[in-house]
Parts: C-alpha cells; structure tokens; sequence
C-alpha cells in the first residue's frame, strides 16, 4: 500500500473491518443457533425418553459396577468364556470380510463410473452418485431389519447389509482419489485403441491402488464394530450372543465381560494391524 492515497487505505481499512465484523456476527448467530438445538432437541428427548435423564444419571455406573463385581468373582471361568465365544467372534470377523470385499469391489466400479474424466457414460455421473449417497445415508442396521424381515435371521443379512453400506462409503473416498489420479496413461492408452476397462486396470488402478487398500483397511475395522452391532437384531455372530448375555441379566455378567474382553481386543488388535498397513501403503503410494 506505499504510496497509495490516505483516502483509499482507509477505505480499504474500513471495509476490512467491517467484513470482520459481519463474519463475527454470522459466526454469533451460528453459535446462537446452534446452541439453541441443542437444548430443544436434550429437552424433546428428555420428554420423549422412558425416565428422566437428570434422574437417570446417577445410575450410569450402578450396571457397569455389577458386571465388574461378577466377573472379579468368576474371574477364573472367563478363559474358559472367551474360548467358548471365539467361534461366534470369527463368524463376526468372516461378516466383516466378507462384506469389505464384497462392497470395495463394487466400490471400485461405482467409483470409476462416477468419476469424471474416467465414467465409461459421462451423462449417467450424478445417477451413480447419487446412488451412493442412498447406499451411504441409509443405516447398516435399518437394512438389516429389511433384511432380516426378508431372508430371515442369520450372518447373511448382516453381511448384505454391511457391504451395501460400504459400497456407498468407500465409493465417495474412491471417486475423491480417482480425481487426483493422472489422465495421461489413459489417454495413451485410448490412443493405442485400448478398452475402457483396460484403461482402467493398467492406467489408473496402479496409481490409485495404494489409497484404495488403505481406505479398504480402515473400512473394515469399522465394518467389525458393525457386524458385532448388528447381532443385537437377530444377524449371529459375538453381538447375539451379547445380546443373549444381557437378556439373562445377573449370574451371566461374566459371560458380557468375556465377550466385552474377546470384542475389545480384537478391535485393538485390527486398529493396530490395519494402521501399520496404511501406513506402509500411503507411504509407498
């Protein structure tokens, strides 16, 4: 601004302030707001809620201090618990799997045909996108309930239902890295009259490959917790048997605690070993 007249720096001084001032007014109203909805939305589910959130409060920790004080005195059958349950904890990590696999490869496809620069039908983008922010909004458990209603009780609605809600998560992560890749291997390779999939598999997927097994990585280790989650509504696996366990109430506290034992360190477990991997992948990537 040297040598800039005094009547424009203050001019531009005074426009400055006065943006800041509107974006700290915006930024008040936003936290007004916000804050607002908070509290109508604690007080309609307070209202709503079978006891009284202020009254309930106290009792956070009276189930945790019984299934605690059970499995200290039974702290010898828990062992023997968590090799009981080892197989409904595998069928678990097979639901999971299974589903990652499942939704990743679909995910792939998904992700290239909504990709611009890299769809097979350019016109048909915003359908394929739009259909994975259905897949991705909907619940893995609200499509289990369908489900389940459908095919009946057991792994393989939980596994469709995972793998649907995968399809739509890691297809947007998919499309985001699909857009940084290099356009020049595929436009040599159209050149060279290659076909869409064969662009596809020799110019993109070997740059992109490292970000789609790290996404794929992360993804399961999430879909676990959700497969676990899914056996409270009747889809197998340790959650049922979890289930079953609460369902008794006292005198099988000691079989939540094995199951709380076997769930907890096989998601430490996964986190570890799938973030050493992502780690290696991103940076070889």
């Amino acid at each position: 601004m040297t040598g800039a007249p005094a009547g424009r720096v203050d001019e531009v001084q005074s426009a400055y302030m006065q943006m800041t001032r509107r974006k700290r007014m915006y930024s008040g109203i936003m936290l007004v707001v916000f804050i607002a909805l908070m509290a109508s939305g604690f007080i309609v589910a307070d209202d709503r809620n079978a006891g009284g959130f202020w009254d309930g409060i106290t009792n956070i920790f009276t189930f945790p201090g019984e299934v605690l004080s059970e499995a200290g005195e039974k702290i010898a059958l828990l062992p023997a618990l968590m090799w009981e349950f080892l197989p409904s904890l595998i069928e678990t990590i097979n639901i999971a799997a299974a589903s990652t696999l499942l939704g990743a490869i679909l995910a792939i496809v998904i992700s290239l045909l909504s990709t611009r620069g890299l769809a097979r039908w350019p016109r048909l983008i915003p359908l394929f996108r739009r259909l994975m922010d259905i897949m991705r909004a909907i619940p893995e458990i609200v499509i289990a309930l369908v489900l389940i209603f459908i095919l009946g009780g057991g792994p393989v609605p939980a596994m469709i239902a995972i793998a649907l809600h995968t399809v739509g998560a890691l297809g947007k992560l998919f499309s985001e890295v699909n857009e940084n890749a290099s356009l020049n291997p595929v436009e040599g390779l159209q050149s060279a009259g290659a076909s869409w999939s064969q662009r596809m598999w020799l110019g993109i997927m070997p740059q992109v490959a490292p970000n789609y097994l790290s996404y794929a990585l992360l993804r399961f280790e999430i879909n676990i917790r959700a497969s676990a989650i899914l056996g409270f509504v009747g889809s197998g696996g340790i959650g049922y048997d979890l289930k079953n366990a609460f369902s008794w109430g006292q005198g099988r506290y000691d079989e939540v605690a094995a199951i709380f034992l076997l769930l907890f360190g096989t998601i430490v477990f996964f986190d570890q070993l799938s973030g050493y991997y992502r780690n290696k992948l991103i940076g070889e990537g």
